[in-house]
C-alpha cells in the first residue's frame, strides 16, 4: 500500500535578485495514513517551504511528491486547489480567522468553495457538530475578539476538518499560546489522529511539542538530517488530567 505522503529528491530553490536560494535539497520522505509526524527544525530550515508544497500551496523546483500514489508536482493551479480543497485541512499560528465573523460561518467557510455545493443548512450541522467536538458548543455566535487564543484555534481546527480531509497540516500551532492551552491543542490534534484515523504533519520548533508526535524529522538547511521514532510520547490526555483546575492553577 502506497504511502499518503511521499516526497523523492525533493527540492525547492528561490530567486533572490541574481541568487538562487535554495530551501530544500533533495528531500526524501514517506508518511503512512493515520501517522503523526512532527517536522522539527529552527527558522529557515525549510520545514515551512516543506508544509506549503505538501499541502499543495506551492510547487517544487524539481523531485517528486506523490499524494495517495498520485503524483502531484506538476499539477496547474485548478487542479491542486481541487485536491488541496478535499483532502487537506491546515491549521496555522496566526489563526487566519475573519475577524467579524461568527465561529460558525468562519468554520462553515471551506464548504462554499469545495465543490460539493451543501446546503446552508447542511453546513451549519457540519460547522456546529464541529465546534462541539473540540469544546465550543456554546460559542458558535462569538466572534474571534469575543474568544480567547486557544479557543480561536479551536475554531480553526474545526473548520480544517468540515471538509473532511485525510491530511492536516498544523504550522505551528501551539506557537502563539500558553503552555496549558499548548497542552489542550494537542490532546484535540492526538484525539483526531487516534480516535478519526487523520494524518496529521506537525511543523514546530519546539522540541518538547514535537513529543506528542510518534516520529520526529528533524530538519536543517533544507535537508532531513534526523528521522526517529519518539522513544517518549507526551500524552496530551494524560497531562492535563494531572494539571490543576483553570482557576485552581491561578
Amino acid at each position: 500500500m502506497a504511502p499518503l505522503i511521499q516526497t523523492v529528491g525533493l527540492r525547492k530553490d528561490y530567486r533572490v535578485g541574481d541568487v538562487i536560494v535554495p530551501a530544500l535539497r533533495g528531500v526524501d520522505l514517506e508518511v503512512a495514513g493515520g501517522g503523526f509526524v512532527s517536522v522539527v527544525g529552527a527558522s529557515g530550515s525549510g520545514k515551512s517551504t516543506l508544509m506549503n508544497i505538501l499541502g499543495l500551496l506551492d510547487q517544487p523546483t524539481g523531485g517528486r511528491y506523490l499524494l495517495s500514489g498520485e503524483d502531484v508536482s506538476a499539477l496547474d493551479r485548478d487542479r491542486r486547489a481541487t485536491l488541496r480543497n478535499r483532502t487537506i485541512g491546515f491549521v496555522f499560528q496566526s489563526f487566519n480567522l475573519l475577524a467579524r465573523t461568527s465561529a460558525l460561518e468562519n468554520v462553515e467557510l471551506p464548504l462554499l468553495y469545495d465543490g460539493t455545493h451543501a446546503t446552508a443548512a447542511d453546513r451549519h450541522r457540519r460547522a456546529r457538530a464541529l465546534l462541539e467536538a473540540v469544546g465550543l458548543g456554546s460559542r458558535v455566535d462569538h466572534t474571534p475578539a469575543q474568544l480567547s487564543g486557544g479557543q480561536q484555534q479551536r475554531v480553526a481546527i474545526a473548520r480544517a476538518l468540515v471538509t473532511g480531509p485525510r491530511l492536516l497540516l498544523a504550522d505551528e500551532p501551539t506557537g502563539n499560546l500558553d503552555s496549558r492551552t499548548s497542552i489542550e491543542i494537542m490532546e484535540i490534534l492526538q484525539r483526531l489522529n487516534r480516535d478519526d484515523g487523520l494524518t496529521v504533519v506537525l511543523i514546530t520548533h519546539e522540541h518538547d511539542i514535537a513529543e506528542y508526535g510518534e516520529r520526529n524529522v528533524v530538519f536543517r538547511d533544507g535537508r532531513v538530517v534526523d528521522d526517529q521514532p519518539v522513544s517518549r510520547r507526551r500524552d496530551a490526555s494524560a497531562e492535563l488530567q494531572a494539571l490543576p483546575a483553570p482557576e485552581e492553577a491561578a
